[in-house]
């Protein structure tokens, strides 16, 4: 007994030493460390380059605009004491006003020049195509006039965006002869900062935004362009916080982007300058030196796990074994699921096969029906005729006509049913294409005006205004719709106020539905079934609904039936709509 134990245990699979394990788990736990405090350290670090670099950039932009600005104001100041233009203001005479303005436009460097005269027309500008423009509801003009000194505007464009100019009125013995209006061209810097994937901001002493890179946000406050954005969903939050646990806390959001958020004051009337550094760029960074941490000890950890699994190589002859044995078993599993992959599809012949007799029983059942309904008129038709023969022997041609009327009438009726009998055996699908359910729904009441005007019907026809497009056999949609109207027509036979309404609407499908004011369905189990019909002997033989029910449902639809809650019966069409994917394809 003894010796049965031990050999026993020695053929039982030892496992790693602890002291191996415990040197496993330091491993990972210095791996898992390091990883969090490179981390940490790699972020601060490079969030603090990147707000250095914003710090630098915006007091490069400052700088740039408060240089444009002041180098434009001294221009009205100058403008304003120039004799030509003095003299051009009091004489009348602006003929050469044009050309001198786009002279020093030239020399100067600045965005536009305008003269205007007392009245606010401009009667010199560098833009020729506003000469004689009156501005004389403008604030740069008003304002320039009351005061001696240089006005700075910034004009909302009716465009988007603001126009920033400086204006200055021309005086001569302390009357007020014209207003000059210096354009600064400040959009030439927004359009540099558009070049870069930071978005930058300038807003005015209340906080309205003037400039920036982001169009949307143009005269609006930054806090409301701010807090117009989409904020992350609660997924895409729980995510970014996986993703970026040892990251701080975003000071902005923008479309559901982390920013970090820098501003620097502008020494230009209260404006502020603010620029938002996406920290993708940061983590991009961050990611891929603690992706060749990660690396490093990735093969740290796979020479490790290189000697501690040499004992494994010993037990890889027996899995080779088990491994051969599973693909025998699986080849085996594969030859079983051939055969009953033949026999499945044996079975589906089967089904087949007696789909295809249950078919031909149902139309030997369909043709004895119609054989029996033709019995009838063929007799009437025979009496008619013996009667016809002996009126005209009698020398009464006009009822023998009136017999005749009615041989007529029973073959029209032959000929209905005849047509039923086909319509039921066909079987479409091979003509679909797209149709208009509008469209059907017009020509089926256009092939049924006879039938209405003969009667007092009020028809109620909604339709939308836009196409209902469904992949349908047209012929055979006209065909369901007329059964429809005709039912409805049978239905209110004896109705004082006859009336049907017919609506269409389309939404996940296309629905239409046929109401009438009648006395309802009776038996709605039986509705759709072959040759079950309410109406008299020699008026139907019940194919109608049947035929209507299989095309509909032909064309991947349903068509149903129930009686309205104020009387009547509603019989619905739904049919898939026809979306515009589909119909390129097509």
């Amino acid at each position: 007994m003894i010796s049965d134990r031990s050999a026993d245990s020695s053929e039982r699979p030892q496992g790693l030493p602890w002291r191996v394990k415990a040197v496993v788990i330091l491993l990972i736990i210095a791996a898992i460390g390091v990883v969090l405090v490179s981390n940490r350290w790699l972020n601060d670090r490079f969030s603090d380059g990147a707000r250095g670099r914003s710090d630098v950039r915006l007091a490069l932009y400052s700088g740039n605009l408060v240089s444009e600005l002041q180098r434009t104001s001294v221009v009205p100041l100058l403008l304003s004491r120039d004799p030509d233009l003095l003299q051009a203001l009091r004489d009348g005479n602006f003929s050469r006003t044009s050309a001198k303005l786009i002279a020093l436009q030239a020399e100067i460097g600045v965005a536009s020049i305008r003269l205007l005269d007392v009245n606010g027309r401009v009667v010199g500008a560098t833009n020729r195509n506003i000469l004689s423009t009156i501005f004389r509801s403008e604030s740069y003009f008003v304002d320039a006039q009351r005061t001696n000194e240089t006005i700075f505007t910034a004009s909302p464009r009716e465009t988007g965006g603001y126009d920033f100019s400086y204006s200055r009125a021309l005086r001569a013995d302390g009357k007020v002869l014209g207003v000059i209006v210096v354009s600064v061209d400040l959009l030439k810097y927004e359009r540099a900062w558009s070049g870069l994937n930071d978005a930058v901001v300038v807003t005015n002493s209340e906080g309205t935004v003037i400039l920036t890179t982001v169009p949307a946000w143009r005269g609006r406050s930054l806090t409301e362009a701010m807090a117009e954005t989409e904020p992350p969903s609660a997924i895409e939050q729980a995510w970014q916080a996986s993703t970026d646990w040892a990251r701080p806390a975003p000071e902005a959001w923008m479309q559901g982007t982390p920013v970090m958020k820098t501003e620097a004051r502008i020494p230009f009337r209260g404006w502020r300058i603010v620029t938002f550094v996406d920290y993708a760029q940061v983590r991009e960074k961050v990611n891929s030196i603690l992706a060749l941490e990660i690396m490093g000890f990735a093969i740290v950890m796979s020479i490790a796990f290189y000697f501690l699994t040499r004992r494994a190589w010993s037990r890889s002859l027996s899995l080779q074994r088990e491994s051969a044995e599973l693909r025998a078993l699986n080849a085996r599993l594969q030859r079983e699921i051939a055969e009953r992959e033949k026999v499945e599809a044996n079975l589906q012949v089967a089904e087949q096969t007696l789909e295809q007799s249950s078919k031909l029983a149902v139309l030997g059942e369909m043709s004895a029906a119609v054989s029996h309904e033709l019995n009838q008129p063929l007799a009437a038709m025979k009496t008619y005729l013996a009667g016809a023969r002996l009126l005209l022997q009698r020398k009464r041609p006009d009822e023998a006509l009136s017999s005749f009327q009615r041989i007529d009438d029973l073959i029209e009726r032959m000929g209905s049913i005849t047509r039923q009998l086909k319509s039921y055996a066909r079987k479409g699908g091979e003509a679909f294409e797209p149709v208009d359910l509008r469209m059907c729904v017009s020509s089926a009441l256009a092939m049924m005006e006879p039938q209405l005007k003969s009667r007092v019907v009020k028809i109620t026809r909604g339709l939308p205004r836009q196409p209902v497009m469904v992949m349908a056999d047209r012929i055979r949609l006209e065909q369901v719709i007329i059964n429809l109207l005709r039912n409805a027509l049978d239905a209110i036979r004896d109705v004082n106020a006859p009336q049907i309404d017919m609506l269409l609407s389309a939404g996940e499908t296309a629905t239409l539905t046929v109401r009438d004011n009648g006395h309802g369905i009776i038996d709605l189990d039986n509705l759709f079934e072959p040759f079950y019909t309410t109406k008299k002997p020699g008026e139907g033989v019940g194919l109608g609904l049947a035929i209507s029910s299989g095309i509909v449902t032909d064309l991947g639809g349903r068509l149903t039936a129930h009686n309205g809650e104020e009387g009547g019966a509603v019989f619905e069409m739904q049919l898939p709509i026809l979306s515009s994917g589909q119909q390129a394809a097509e």
